[in-house]
Order: structure tokens, then sequence, then C-alpha cells
């Protein structure tokens, strides 16, 4: 097949008549299916199951310190459970900050605490005439959210194979004394799956700030949700380069168990230099006694250590590869050498970010909801969900089953190239 781009109008005409007999065929069917956000399926939530059997009614309930984790207390998280999770987060326990169940409210608290009282003796935001955050894009529409809910003017900078365009974030960060942070997903990235390569990585901890609050809100979500055994990406750790560099307060980096266990009931954390954790905790002591001891537990009794958590994540691989790899199948099968779209193959994460021709992604999504098949709205991935060329589709294979998977993947296919070819043929000026 031809790219569509060469085909002359009465081609694409007749290939718009055959689209659309398949798309009807589709909407005959009358699908029910979601694959709108990436929640993890019943097959691995299943796999953590035996987490409820590891503390019983008889069970010890103290920590290694001998605290009795079903009372008030230990701010900062049980030692056994910092351990864990430093070890996941590639940082020391003592610079790990263990909260409740969502990394997401941790970034919200941040965000809120620096707002309204400052970064480490900084004058609070909510002072300043303007706040800006930078936003790489497409990224995720959670982070962006929370910058917007309080009024700071969200920058977008695009990402690249090997991460944000670091020649447009220097530039900014150190020429704009009102940009207070950046938000980032180093690792299999939300939604493009790319990971920052280590001159990235360098390049942020070397970054020279106009502000003196500047920090870089390190999201490392999928820190050890890789999809092979054998071809994985890895990166350098931020705080130990940050460290190196001469910036070791520059970097608040974010983290749970949300997609390793059970995504309402995990545990977060936040790993940063000793100077942020102490004005961290002057909040952190008004807000809370202690955050939920006998879940940090309940995980350490569970995996063990980090190489049961490795062994745990296999797991997940197991359930998550067949789907991430029939989705790219279906795509390669169906619109490689068209000439109408792009996607990434990423080895980890949660998602796959797919690029239509300008203009095409609202209706491509529309076209599919209309066939019964929800995907995440065109344009979430960047803030306020308006992405300037209309053309990033994030697609979320880990919910749905594997057929009903493969069937969302074809009608996604038939949809692109059906707008697609309409999208041409208004170019070329014909009458649809």
């Amino acid at each position: 097949m031809k790219a569509y781009t060469e085909l002359s109008v009465e081609e694409l005409q007749e290939l718009r008549k055959d689209l659309t007999a398949k798309y009807k065929e589709f909407q005959d069917r009358e699908l029910n299916l979601n694959m709108s956000r990436g929640k993890p399926c019943v097959d691995q939530l299943d796999i953590s199951m035996g987490m409820m059997d590891v503390l019983t009614s008889d069970a010890d309930l103290t920590d290694e310190d001998g605290t009795d984790c079903r009372n008030y207390g230990v701010l900062d998280g049980i030692p056994e459970a910092k351990e864990l999770m430093g070890a996941m987060m590639e940082v020391p326990a003592d610079n790990l900050l263990i909260y409740g169940n969502s990394s997401l409210n941790v970034m919200y608290d941040t965000i809120s605490r620096s707002y309204t009282h400052g970064v480490m003796g900084q004058t609070p935001w909510c002072k300043l005439d303007q706040v800006k955050f930078i936003c790489v894009v497409p990224g995720y529409d959670r982070h962006f959210a929370i910058t917007q809910y309080f009024g700071i003017e969200n920058v977008c900078v695009p990402m690249l194979e090997d991460g944000p365009d670091m020649d447009m974030v220097e530039q900014l960060v150190s020429s704009d004394e009102s940009i207070k942070g950046i938000w980032c997903v180093p690792k299999y990235s939300n939604p493009t799956g790319n990971s920052y390569s280590d001159e990235v990585v360098r390049r942020f901890a070397r970054l020279k700030p106009a502000a003196k609050d500047f920090r870089i809100y390190w999201d490392n979500a999928y820190t050890i949700h890789h999809l092979y055994d054998d071809d994985q990406d890895q990166l350098i750790e931020i705080l130990a380069e940050c460290k190196k560099a001469g910036n070791p307060d520059m970097v608040y980096k974010f983290a749970s168990t949300s997609k390793v266990s059970f995504p309402g009931s995990g545990i977060a954390c936040l790993a940063t230099s000793l100077n942020n954790l102490e004005d961290i905790k002057k909040q952190l002591k008004i807000q809370t006694i202690g955050h939920d001891k006998v879940n940090q537990l309940r995980h350490v009794r569970f995996f063990g250590d980090i190489n049961g958590m490795k062994e745990h994540m296999r797991k997940h691989a197991d359930i998550l590869r067949p789907k991430f790899e029939a989705v790219l199948e279906i795509l390669d099968r169906e619109l490689s050498g068209l000439g109408i779209a792009t996607w990434t193959k990423p080895k980890g994460g949660y998602f796959i970010s797919f690029n239509t021709l300008d203009g095409c992604a609202k209706q491509v999504v529309s076209r599919c909801a209309k066939a019964g098949v929800v995907m995440t709205p065109a344009g979430a991935t960047y803030p306020g969900g308006k992405d300037p060329k209309d053309a990033n589709i994030r697609i979320a294979p880990s919910f749905p089953p594997a057929e009903d998977l493969k069937v969302a993947a074809e009608l996604l296919t038939v949809c692109v190239k059906l707008v697609s070819v309409e999208k041409l043929l208004t170019r070329q000026g014909a009458t649809l």
C-alpha cells in the first residue's frame, strides 16, 4: 500500500468508501470498551492478594525498632519500610519520607506548601506576581492539573526521544526567576514510554536556575516497571548526580507502590536532600502524627526486600507484555508505511504515545467513542487539554482483557485511516 499522501483524490475517495463500511461494521457490534486510563487489570491486582494474609490478628505488629505499628507516631516511616522503598528508589533510607497511599497527593502537598509557605525560607509563591512551571509535553495530565489549580502558568517544553529539550529547559530556567519547577517522568515516561538519557540527567543536575527555590519534580512512577528482563532502561540516580554537581537541594524525587501492590492501598515516598527534608517536616508534623504504619509493615512482610519486589514486578510484566505487544503488532500491521501515524514502542511503563496527522486526534477519539471504545481524551497529555497540533493520543493497554484490547486496537486503526483520508481529501479541496 502506498502512503496515503501519495494517493490521488479518486484513490482517496474509493478508500474512504471501504473504510466507512469497515467502521460501520464496528458500530454494528455495539462495543462497550474502555482503554482511557492506565489502571492495572484484575489479574494484576490478584497477584498481590497474598499481602492481605501476611498480617493476621495474632501477628506481631511491632517494627524492627520495637514500635507498635498500631499506634501513633513515626513521622517519616518505619525503618524497614524506608529501607525497602529506598532500595526501590535507589536512594539512602535517610533521604526518604514515607507518606500515605498516593504519590500524587505528595506532589500536591509539595506544591501547596511552596505556594503558602515558600521553599526553605524563600518567598511563598502566593505572594509573588507571577509563578511558572515547566511541563514536558506530551506528559502526565494530573501533573499539569495541580499547577493549573494553583493558578501557576504552565510552560510547555517538548519531550524528545532521550528526554526533554534541554536547550529550552536550560534557557528558561536560567533566565526566568518566576520559573519555580519542572514536572518530569524520567523513566518510561507518561505517555511516550521514553526514558531520559544519561546526558539529559546530568544536564538536569547541572542546571543554574535563576530562582533559588527552583525544584525538579522527579516523578519516578515507573522505576521498576519493566516489560522485559533482558532489555531494560536504566537511569543515573538524580539525587546523587545533583549532589555531585553542587546542587544537592534541587530535586524532589517521588515514587509509590501504586502499580506494584494495590493502586488504592500502596505506600508513597518522597526522596530529597536532608535540607529539604528538614524544611518539609516542619509542615508534616503539623499535618499528621504519622502515616499508616500497618500498611508499611504489610508491604515489608509481603515483599521482604527489593529482590522480592522485583520478582513481583516480573509477574506484572508477564501480564502486561502480551497486551503491549498485541497493540503494537496491530499498529505495525495496519498503519506502517501509510504516512499517517507514528507511535512509540516502550520497554516499560503503562502507555504508548500515538501521533496522528496534525488536526486529526480529536476526531479519531470521537470516532472511536461513537463505535463503543473510550480512549483518553485527545489533548489530555498537554496542559489544559490543549494539544496545539491536535495530534497526540495516549494508548493505555493495561486494563482491558486481551481480546477486547485487540478489538479496540483494530477499531483505532480503522478510525485513524478514515479520519486521515478525510483530512487529506479536505486539504485537496474535495467534497466529502
